[in-house]
């Protein structure tokens, strides 16, 4: 069983943590960030620290501790530095374009695919063509956006050809002609 809920969380200076019953409040130099937490979990400041404890010691109850810690600690750390995800794009012809809020993205469909970007996620081409830098200050937004720009076309096995995570490996597989050796 993980021990994760029992760490504290160390609050940045800059970083403004505002507790009400069951509703945290984040705010930092990059922006504010709210979340309701569930009842089984209390959440106390002491010595520029966050700490988090249970009503009781049941197994739900520590779970909730364990995943309650990590959701508030995402927070503070986004509202302090931020998180970031990059898309490559692969394939001959495929690209991407940044206008504004949005992606237009031209992957081997007939019409190129617009994609609009929520709100709190900014996208920026990097140097090379085909990467796209997404930014947020709230990490499971950014994780279902950059998931969600995957799913125009996700990486295929044998030439690699799609979007794609930067750290993302793709396992290939061999073609007809190269079995029949």
């Amino acid at each position: 069983m993980s021990r994760i809920g029992s760490k504290p969380i160390p609050v940045p200076s800059g970083v403004k943590v505002d507790i009400q019953e069951s509703n945290v409040v984040v705010t930092g130099p990059r922006g504010k960030l709210e979340r309701v937490i569930r009842p089984e979990v209390s959440i106390k400041e002491e010595d520029g620290n966050l700490l988090f404890d249970t009503i009781d010691e049941s197994k739900k109850s520590m779970a909730m501790k364990g995943l309650t810690r990590s959701l508030v600690n995402n927070m503070v750390v986004g509202v302090d530095i931020g998180f970031q995800k990059k898309l490559i794009v692969e394939g001959v012809g495929y690209r991407v374009a940044v206008e504004g809020s949005s992606l237009t993205i031209n992957v081997g469909y007939s019409n190129p695919v617009n994609f609009t970007l929520p709100a709190g996620v900014t996208a920026t081409m990097v140097d090379k063509a085909n990467i796209v830098m997404l930014e947020s200050i709230d990490k499971e937004l950014l994780g279902l956006t950059a998931a969600r720009v995957r799913e125009v076309r996700k990486p295929e096995p044998y030439k690699g050809k799609g979007i794609r995570y930067e750290d993302e490996h793709i396992v290939r597989k061999v073609g007809k002609s190269a079995s029949k050796a």
